[in-house]
């Protein structure tokens, strides 16, 4: 079983890191050392979904990320990139597993209704995670580091509303990624915490002073001092066991204690400009 699961394992690592390319059953077969007449049946049983639709909804999760956050990336471009041969089939493929047509996703997004189509592949990647967590941690300074804060209170699931929002305002106040750090403040448990109470804050560095009259929008800071440090590299499906571990057995194991602010993330590459398993988000934990 530790055998056929470590092959599966390799396959989800193979296709995440492949995306791009034209993904060949007989390589993946090579790659992982599974005989081909019976990989088909062994990826459905551990993916709990085929292998075809495996790649695709990894896709066409990269094609949802764009359409919603990168209004300057053409639709058929976005179509050519998952692997579509035609605006058209694009459209076709999109709209049966999210329900909305791709130009109807940009417009107003359903991730709910995306939620309930990628949660196989979500459950997989944490029940991979969980049993080969292998965390390092670090203790670092963090600097004080003033900041524009835009909080999101509500189900996660409209989450994304207001991430496009936040995008909006640093393009119009000039504050890209390249000029301004991403970060994430928990300030809730999105597992222990009402639905339509919970808060979560989307911030980015402030390199100069800036004035905002926009009511969503306030001027904070992240306060120096010292912080346990996870670098994490891949997916944010499986950031949570990462917070998870901080929180548990390494601060019980430890000799510190819990500063008076919250958990936060810095946000180093991001999705969708790179590839899931490219992605780096340093999770800093204020101790004392």
């Amino acid at each position: 079983m530790a055998t056929y699961q470590a092959r599966c394992i390799k396959i989800l690592d193979y296709i995440d890191t492949h995306l791009d390319t034209d993904l060949n059953i007989d390589e993946l077969c090579a790659y992982a050392q599974v005989s081909k007449y019976h990989f088909h049946r062994q990826c459905s049983v551990f993916f709990g979904v085929s292998l075809i639709t495996l790649v695709r909804l990894l896709r066409l999760k990269r094609a949802a990320y764009q359409l919603a956050y990168r209004n300057d990336s053409r639709i058929i471009d976005i179509a050519l990139s998952s692997g579509y041969d035609s605006h058209e089939a694009f459209s076709r493929g999109f709209k049966k597993h999210f329900k909305q047509t791709p130009s109807d996703f940009r417009q107003s997004p359903n991730w709910e209704a995306w939620q309930v189509t990628y949660a196989p592949i979500l459950h997989i990647r944490n029940q991979i995670m969980s049993d080969n967590m292998d965390y390092t941690v670090q203790t670092v300074t963090f600097p004080h580091t003033p900041i524009a804060v835009m909080v999101h209170k509500g189900a996660m699931q409209r989450l994304g509303i207001t991430i496009q929002k936040f995008i909006a305002w640093r393009k119009a106040n000039q504050l890209p990624p390249n000029k301004s750090q991403t970060f994430n403040l928990l300030y809730d448990d999105p597992t222990a915490t009402p639905a339509d109470e919970f808060r979560l804050g989307l911030a980015c560095s402030l390199p100069r002073s800036i004035d905002t009259n926009d009511t969503d929008v306030t001027v904070d800071s992240i306060p120096a001092g010292l912080c346990a440090k996870i670098r994490h590299v891949g997916s944010d499906d499986t950031i949570g066991l990462a917070v998870n571990y901080l929180y548990g057995e390494w601060l019980s194991q430890s000799d510190f204690e819990l500063r008076d602010f919250p958990l936060f993330f810095e946000r180093v590459r991001f999705f969708p400009e790179v590839l899931e398993s490219e992605m780096i988000t340093d999770i800093y934990l204020p101790i004392q």
